[in-house]
């Protein structure tokens, strides 16, 4: 039988982020800041001409943006951490069409995965509470981060994968 462990099990907090605008994505980070510390490592802006998914909501010509957060924290409440990017998100909805100006997508990472979470359920994600799911994204063997069949494409791009890897060695001094 595996022992228990009840010590906490910290990660290194990161959030994507998809906009429309410099402000609303400004207004958004440091709402993030305020509740998760300060950013340590961002990427972008980058253009996010990988799905349509979001035009109809947040309009064309959208950016992302992926942020950590300085320092690790407790895993054992990260639904908490979805339903609280919603309501930023819900701040800064633009009450004409399109409506969202801001998307954030909170996640965190291990020294071997990184884990998103969604409101949205699927057969890959797990329920955690409060109607938040995490998806095992990526995950880390060998000297690199490998991809499942439903990993984002955008999270397979060089320029994503070089802010997870150097997360992952700022996760490495941080433990």
């Amino acid at each position: 039988m595996g022992k228990i462990r009840l010590e906490s099990y910290m990660v290194k907090v990161f959030c994507g982020i998809i906009y429309r605008d410099e402000d609303s994505f400004a207004g958004a980070r440091q709402s993030l800041e305020k509740y998760f510390g300060p950013a340590d490592i961002e990427a972008g802006p980058v253009s996010f001409c990988f799905t349509k998914y979001y035009e109809r909501e947040m309009g064309k010509d959208l950016k992302r943006r992926f942020i950590s957060f300085a320092g690790l924290l407790s895993a054992e409440r990260c639904f908490e951490w979805k339903i609280f990017t919603n309501g930023i998100e819900e701040s800064f909805m633009d009450r004409g069409l399109p409506g969202r100006k801001v998307n954030i997508d909170p996640g965190y990472m291990n020294t071997s995965r990184v884990i998103l979470l969604s409101t949205k359920d699927y057969s890959h994600r797990i329920c955690l509470q409060g109607g938040i799911f995490a998806e095992l994204t990526m995950y880390y063997m060998g000297k690199g981060f490998k991809f499942l069949p439903w990993t984002y494409p955008d999270y397979r791009t060089s320029a994503y994968l070089d802010f997870f890897m150097r997360m992952r060695q700022k996760l490495l001094t941080e433990k």
